[in-house]
């Protein structure tokens, strides 16, 4: 399969069209090569509009909200990101000029994506998704989804920090982006998405007695 002839097509017809039009974001995204973020015998789907398997039930995110949460962050060159769950669009941004940190919580997820990680020069941490690597992030991204605000994701935040993600609790999800001021969070909703949720921020169910 000619993968960089199915980058461009990617490209063309999934992020062009859907209002992506920071050319250095279009240029990672030819640049980086998307059938190295999944599952080997996957390879061949990672162009298509689907979630990709990576391994244990993880999936990449569509190419196509990928591009439009990154856009949506205002990426620039010298900016530091933690790209949790989200390791395609870490390297993405690694391609934008920024230092990047791609965390999973799931070792069978880094020894696939790992490689490609250090290829792109992105640093790997493998910790719970409730504890981010570090803090001072000026961006935070993540391809799945997650069911409730992520407050210790946003405490990761430096003020003027942002963070973009799908809010999803039932079928239906919403990419939102966030910004941290010196008062407070703002909010804003983007577009539809629905990736799948990840357990680790979905909070327990409550009984009422």
């Amino acid at each position: 399969m000619d993968f960089a002839a199915a980058r461009k097509v990617m490209v063309d017809s999934q992020v062009r069209v859907n209002d992506v039009t920071d050319r250095t974001l279009q240029g990672a995204l030819l640049g980086v090569p998307r059938e190295r973020f999944c599952a080997a015998d996957r390879a061949f789907t990672a162009y298509g509009e689907v979630e990709v398997e990576i391994a244990n039930g993880r999936r990449l995110m569509q190419a196509r909200e990928v591009a439009k949460l990154i856009q949506a962050l205002d990426a620039r060159e010298g900016e530091t990101a933690l790209a949790i769950a989200a390791p395609y669009a870490g390297a993405v941004l690694a391609r934008m000029g920024l230092k990047v940190t791609a965390q999973e919580a799931d070792a069978a997820v880094m020894d696939v994506v790992g490689p490609a990680l250090a290829d792109e020069g992105v640093a790997t941490v493998v910790g719970p998704f409730t504890k981010p690597a570090c803090e001072g992030y000026d961006l935070i991204i993540s391809e799945a989804a997650v069911a409730i605000r992520p407050d210790a994701w946003l405490a990761a935040l430096r003020v003027g920090g942002r963070i973009a993600i799908v809010e999803r609790s039932g079928p239906n999800g919403r990419a939102v982006l966030y910004v941290k001021g010196q008062g407070g969070v703002s909010r804003r909703e983007l577009f539809d998405a629905a990736p799948p949720v990840l357990a680790e921020m979905t909070p327990a169910p409550a009984f009422a007695l």
